[in-house]
C-alpha cells in the first residue's frame, strides 16, 4: 500500500494553494483575500446566507476491490485543511501564554488596520486507517473532529534592520466538524463499489446572519480535501474511465471537488480529492526550488521577481509568515545549476507524423 508520505508533496501544493502569493508580503493586495479555494463554512453560516457558500464537501468515487482468495479490501481516508490562525505583531512584552489587556477586551474579530495583523493556516488531519470494506457496507463511519481555541504568544526578532524584539500573538477560533464515509454496491456490477465521503462544518457561531465573509474563515476548513488509499482493490479514474463505466462514473455526485488518481503512472491504489481541478497522476516538476504557492506558477520568472526586489521588501517578508520567509531564503541560495535548470526545461520530445506541421 503506497504510504502516505510518498503523496504528500502533490497533497501539500494542494493545501498551499495560494496561500502566499508573490511578492510574499502581507501587505500585498492580492494577499489581503487568499483563502478562495476548499473552503467549507460552518454550517449556520452558509444557511444563514442562503447557503451560497458551502458547509459540506462530498466525494464520491468507484472501487473495484480485490476478488482472489484471502484478500481483504482496506480503506485509509485522511481529510486534510488549514485552520485559520489571526496573527499581530506587537512590540510591548509579557510572559508567555499571557493574553495581552486589548485582546482581552476585544472579540477574536475585531477590525484591526492590516498593518502588522495577518492569517496564518494551521494543517489539521482527520485521518481513518484499516477501514473495512465489508464493514463500511454495513454502516457508515462518522468521524467527529474538534479543535478548541486558543492564544499563543512568542517573542521573536524583529528582524536584521530593527534592533530589540517584540511579539506575535496568535489567536485561533474553536472549529468542529465531522468526517462520514459509506460505501455501497454498484448494481450489477460484481465486485464494484462506490465511496462517499462527506465533510461538514458544525462549529457553533453566534448571530452567524450578521458575520462577515472573512470573520466566518476562521472557523471554517481552508483548502480542504481528501486522500484515499485502498489495499486489496484498485480505484477507476473518474476522468478517463473504461468505456463499460462510463455511465456508472456519471453517476457520482462530487461537490466542491475532483477526485484524481496519484501515484506513478498506471497505479491505482491512491486517490486525490482536490478543490481545484487536476489531471490524473499529476506530478511536481522535479526543479522546482520551492513551494511557491501559485496556481500554474512559472518557477523561474517567479524566483527572478524575487531577486528584484528591494531590502526593505525583502525585510517585510522576513519579518512576516515563516512560510515566506523560507521561500526567500530558498531562492537566495539557488546555485548557478539549479538557475540553469530552471530554463528552458523541456517534458518531452516526440516525432512529428507525416504531413504534421
Amino acid at each position: 500500500m503506497r504510504k502516505l508520505e510518498e503523496i504528500q508533496a502533490i497533497a501539500d501544493a494542494v493545501l498551499y494553494e495560494g496561500y502566499l502569493l508573490y511578492p510574499y508580503r502581507h501587505s500585498a493586495l492580492k494577499n489581503r483575500q487568499r483563502w478562495t479555494y476548499g473552503v467549507v463554512y460552518p454550517r449556520a453560516y452558509s444557511e444563514a446566507g442562503g447557503e451560497v457558500e458551502p458547509w459540506r464537501m462530498q466525494t464520491e468515487c468507484l472501487l473495484e476491490a480485490g476478488t482472489g482468495l484471502g484478500i481483504e479490501t482496506q480503506l485509509s481516508v485522511s481529510v486534510r485543511f488549514l485552520h485559520l490562525m489571526r496573527c499581530r505583531r506587537e512590540g510591548e512584552r509579557h510572559s508567555q501564554g499571557e493574553v495581552p489587556e486589548r485582546l482581552q477586551e476585544a472579540p477574536l474579530w475585531e477590525d484591526a488596520p492590516f498593518d502588522g495583523v495577518w492569517e496564518e493556516g494551521v494543517e489539521r488531519t482527520v485521518r481513518a486507517a484499516a477501514l473495512s470494506l465489508p464493514g463500511l457496507l454495513q454502516s457508515e463511519q462518522r468521524l467527529p473532529f474538534a479543535f478548541p481555541a486558543r492564544c499563543l504568544v512568542e517573542e521573536e526578532p524583529l528582524g536584521e534592520r530593527t534592533s530589540g524584539s517584540g511579539r506575535i500573538v496568535r489567536e485561533g477560533h474553536a472549529l468542529s466538524g465531522e468526517v462520514s464515509i459509506a460505501a455501497e454496491l454498484v448494481p450489477e456490477r460484481a465486485h464494484l463499489y462506490k465511496l462517499r465521503v462527506t465533510i461538514t462544518n458544525t462549529t457553533p457561531v453566534e448571530q452567524p446572519a450578521e458575520l462577515r465573509a472573512h470573520e466566518a474563515l476562521l472557523a471554517a476548513c481552508v483548502s480542504t480535501h481528501t486522500v484515499l488509499q485502498v489495499e486489496g482493490g484498485a480505484f477507476v479514474s473518474l476522468m478517463e474511465p473504461p468505456e463499460e463505466l462510463r455511465q456508472v462514473v456519471a453517476s457520482c455526485c462530487n461537490s466542491g471537488t475532483w477526485p484524481v488518481l496519484v501515484g506513478e503512472p498506471g497505479e491505482r491504489d491512491s486517490l486525490l480529492s482536490a478543490p481545484i481541478i487536476l489531471y490524473d497522476y499529476p506530478q511536481i516538476a522535479p526543479e522546482s526550488p520551492a513551494a511557491l504557492f501559485d496556481g500554474t506558477e512559472i518557477d523561474e520568472l517567479l524566483a527572478l521577481r524575487i531577486m528584484t526586489l528591494t531590502d526593505e521588501e525583502k525585510e517585510q517578508i522576513r519579518r512576516g509568515d515563516a512560510r515566506g520567509r523560507t521561500v526567500l531564503e530558498q531562492i537566495e541560495r539557488l546555485t548557478p545549476e539549479q538557475w540553469q535548470q530552471l530554463h528552458g526545461t523541456i517534458r518531452g520530445l516526440r516525432a512529428l507524423g507525416e504531413g504534421e506541421p
